[in-house]
């Protein structure tokens, strides 16, 4: 079953491009498995995130929405320059005149607008899928066009669409600040997805930014470098994974999984990610793991409700020449992060968070 992706915003199209290519390199590396396991693997990956071939090249199953042009059209020529995969020729749509980062002018003015035009490519987007298992909304919380437009757009998507899924992702914004008025801009966001949204996959910019700088080892960390990891936890959710019937056989409604499993009661739909491992590139070259060792330090981190592994021991490193203690490895099919974990989120209530009916999954 297929997802349709919609990204909104500066913040939702930078991210929503990351998440695509790092979807298609995984999809497209060697990884540990069979050549038959790996043909599988790309097809179902295929048949999720991307449409049919235009000249060898898939094109993303997407809609990118803005209110200024300059971020997708440098969005639409990276895709074009990579020659690996692209977004359609008629998927976006764009305006002179952006949103001021206010939520008001995206939701009450943009919105009611540009409607038609937007449900237009979305259905065009929908048309092309055999089966729909829903939509995915990449937004940011801080600005006026992610915020507003995306929650007006979310709400025309339960209107039209009440019977698929929505699950919404949001980047919640710098304690810090990032814009003025985002603080008034997330309550009213988050106001109304809650009434439209079946999920909402909540991401901190300080946790990620944490992430960077303690985990990845990056000195000077831009909005890129956040993005990139934004879209390697993303890509872990949404990879195919085997389903209870065994190997080739993957689970095929994505979004229809992670409902059933982590949005029990309408109420508790805000979710969190843990992931590990996550390290820079030249750690994992020197690096093996276990399944038991991952999955205990995950544990922990579920149980302190932390947003990255600080602890050791999960991990043993290897000697580059001599390769002493080394360990079982974990048969990690493509280069995505093998245990991924996402938690209905702890800022609803840590009595049901900890309590024996606590619905996690791995997968």
């Amino acid at each position: 079953m297929s997802i349709v992706t919609v990204q909104l915003g500066q913040c939702g199209n930078q991210i929503g491009f990351e998440v695509f290519d790092a979807l298609f390199n995984d999809s497209h590396c060697p990884g540990h498995c069979s050549k038959r396991e790996n043909e599988a693997y790309q097809a179902s990956c295929k048949e999720r995130f991307f449409s049919e071939e235009e000249n060898g090249v898939p094109v993303a199953r997407a809609v990118l929405v803005d209110m200024e042009r300059k971020v997708i059209s440098q969005t639409l020529s990276k895709a074009a320059r990579s020659g690996r995969w692209k977004y359609g020729q008629h998927s976006c749509f764009c305006q002179k005149q952006g949103s001021g980062n206010n939520w008001a002018y995206g939701y009450s003015v943009h919105g009611p607008r540009h409607k038609e035009s937007i449900m237009n490519l979305i259905q065009k987007e929908v048309e092309k899928c055999d089966s729909l298992s829903g939509f995915f909304i990449i937004m940011s919380m801080a600005g006026g066009t992610g915020s507003g437009l995306g929650a007006f757009v979310t709400q025309n998507l339960q209107d039209q669409y009440s019977s698929a899924l929505k699950m919404n992702h949001i980047i919640w914004p710098y304690g810090t600040g990032e814009v003025i008025v985002q603080n008034y801009n997330s309550i009213l966001t988050l106001s109304h997805l809650y009434r439209s949204s079946d999920a909402l996959l909540v991401h901190e910019n300080d946790a990620v930014h944490k992430i960077c700088a303690k985990l990845m080892n990056i000195k000077q960390i831009s909005f890129c470098d956040i993005n990139q990891v934004l879209a390697h936890q993303l890509g872990s959710v949404f990879q195919p994974t085997y389903s209870r019937e065994g190997s080739f056989h993957y689970r095929r409604n994505p979004l229809g999984d992670l409902m059933e499993n982590l949005v029990p009661h309408p109420e508790f739909k805000m979710l969190g990610v843990r992931n590990i491992p996550q390290m820079s590139e030249n750690s994992l070259a020197y690096s093996t793991f276990t399944w038991a060792g991952l999955l205990k330090h995950l544990r922990q981190m579920l149980i302190s409700n932390a947003k990255m592994e600080e602890g050791k021991g999960y991990f043993k490193n290897m000697h580059p020449q001599t390769g002493e203690n080394a360990c079982t490895e974990v048969p990690n099919i493509n280069w995505l992060g093998p245990v991924e974990i996402i938690v209905p989120s702890s800022d609803l209530g840590s009595s049901y968070k900890n309590s024996p009916e606590y619905p996690g999954k791995i997968s």
